[in-house]
Formats: structure tokens, sequence, C-alpha cells
């Protein structure tokens, strides 16, 4: 297991951390398998999305804010309420099948790291998976 960590600017932030990613399965060594990328955080959350186009990016935190409004009224104690649900229907980790010494990811997919309580910094941990 590699413990990567990345640094958001801003209060919701998506960083495409494909590259990182694909670096730690190089340096594994391994070729075949599979990656699973977990982040160990309540307000943060990792996904598959297309990264060709920004405005992909910009049209999900869009939606993600008109379902969980910052400024909305939640029950949870603290100002975070909305991070809280946007990670939970975005999910703290993905399982990706790795072929060639990189993940099989389709030609406009990337991996994303979505941070919903930044700016902070924030930890990812990939498991590589023999096949």
């Amino acid at each position: 297991m590699k413990r990567l960590s990345f640094k958001s600017r801003y209060k919701t932030e998506l960083i495409d951390i494909t590259s990182a990613i694909n670096e730690t399965i190089i340096k594994s060594g391994k070729s075949t398998g599979a990656v699973n990328i977990f982040t160990p955080h309540s307000t943060c959350s990792v996904f598959v999305l297309e990264n060709r186009d920004p405005n992909v990016q910009r049209d999900l935190l869009k939606k993600l804010h008109q379902l969980f409004p910052n400024d909305d009224q939640y029950a949870h104690i603290g100002k975070n309420g909305d991070a809280h649900l946007k990670t939970a229907v975005t999910g703290a980790s993905i399982t990706i099948p790795v072929e060639s010494a990189k993940m099989s990811l389709g030609a406009w997919q990337g991996v994303f790291l979505a941070d919903f309580n930044g700016p902070r910094e924030r930890d990812v941990l990939v498991t590589l998976f023999d096949a």
C-alpha cells in the first residue's frame, strides 16, 4: 500500500490524480491485476469521471451543490453537513483493473479526488492486487 497526499486550494475542488496513480503502479513493478484507490476522509471522495472536457467537472460540482447546498440547514453539528452528504453519494473508494502497468481506463476517463471541505491536505491510499 502507498499513501499519496494532495493539497486542495478551494472549499470544493476536483483534482485529477490519474497520473499519480499510474506512476505508483509503474513504481510497484506490477503489470497486471487491480488497483484500489481509497480516501480515509468523510468529506472527500474518489471516482472515475471524464477528464477531457472540464465542463463535466463543473457540471458535477454544480449539481452536487444544488442537491446539497452548503448554506442549507443540516442536523449535523458543524458547518460541513453538505460535504458529508456529497461524499456519501460519490464514494470513498474505487477499484480499477491494471493492464500493461497502468489503469485500464477508457480514453476519456480519469481518476479524481474530490475535496468538499477544503482547502486542506488529503490522503489517498493506493493498494495493488495480483491478477
